[in-house]
């Protein structure tokens, strides 16, 4: 029996990763009373008293829970922003490479990657890597994800009467180019300069569609959609919840994984200009499936047990 303790059950994340392993007959989940749930000493006890440990927190907080540590066998997975760029922690997106599945299944410090951040990953980390497009490439990305990616406050604002006839419009935010998975977006991928980015918001729940332009000409190695294509295929093989899509769409819809672990590929365009675009679900592989996934490969089970709510 695995013994689980979830910091910061009380939010999106940790509730879902909750819902995900409440039914699971190998895991004993540790809670605590509400009156108990910011105690520094009652967190400390359950923190040093579990196999596994999710910070599903604020940034300050998550790195106080760390802090709290003091047993060396629990294994700690933070859902934050806090440790995703520390090189002493294995950065929880197992697909990238083989390294980045043997830091997970090997490691004590976890670090779950953000759900815009995911997307972008997804693309940009390949194309680096197979010398596509260079270091130093003007990136611009695009993401449209639910509402639910706001946690509790923003949906409230969503789902509350008389709302604001705003809200009714995607909307664009981060405006300032300081979203706070940009860090990682460019240190995960080795990018010399940060992406441009412009995240939007929208009135649906939950689902995410991560987009990123190319322009051919600005590649390194001048490849077309069909080979692209190819090349993706071929990098994300033989994974369990990454799938290139073949077919070309007239729409893309950013929510047909809602309650999944999976993330779709698509690529599309022309001879001068290309699209690639992530679909995946923000509560899913962009938050709490990535970190039960990462909890998986971290115990050797299989890394698809509870992904499906």
């Amino acid at each position: 029996m695995v013994n689980v303790f979830i910091d910061g059950k009380e939010g999106t994340t940790g509730l879902q990763i909750f819902e995900r392993l409440g039914k699971r007959n190998d895991v004993s989940i540790v809670t605590l009373p509400e009156e108990l749930r910011k105690d520094p000493a009652a967190r400390k006890e359950c923190i040093n008293g579990a196999d596994i440990v999710f910070l599903c927190l604020p940034d300050a907080a998550a790195r106080e829970s760390v802090s709290l540590c003091e047993n060396e066998r629990v294994r700690i997975l933070d859902a934050s922003t806090a440790h995703r760029t520390n090189p002493a922690w294995a950065y929880g997106f197992p697909e990238l490479s083989k390294e980045h599945r043997r830091r997970i299944a090997e490691g004590k410090r976890v670090a779950v990657p953000g759900c815009h951040a995911s997307g972008f990953i997804s693309l940009v980390y390949p194309l680096i890597a197979g010398g596509i497009i260079a270091p130093d490439y003007p990136l611009v990305c695009h993401s449209v994800t639910g509402y639910s990616g706001g946690g509790k406050k923003m949906i409230a604002e969503y789902e509350s009467e008389g709302r604001s006839i705003a809200l009714d419009s995607p909307r664009q935010y981060a405006l300032g180019q300081a979203h706070k998975h940009l860090p990682e977006m460019q240190a995960v991928c080795g990018l010399t300069y940060a992406p441009s980015f412009q995240p939007i918001v929208s009135d649906y729940y939950c689902g995410m569609c991560v987009t990123v332009p190319l322009h051919v000409r600005l590649m390194q190695k001048k490849m077309g959609v069909k080979e692209l294509k190819q090349y993706f295929a071929e990098y994300y093989a033989r994974q369990n919840f990454i799938k290139i899509v073949e077919e070309s769409r007239s729409f893309l819809p950013a929510n047909p994984l809602a309650g999944t672990n999976d993330m779709e590929i698509y690529i599309d365009g022309n001879e001068e200009r290309i699209l690639l675009a992530s679909v995946f679900d923000n509560l899913g592989k962009g938050a709490s499936g990535a970190a039960v996934q990462c909890m998986n490969i971290m115990l050797g089970m299989d890394e698809r047990t509870s992904l499906s709510l």
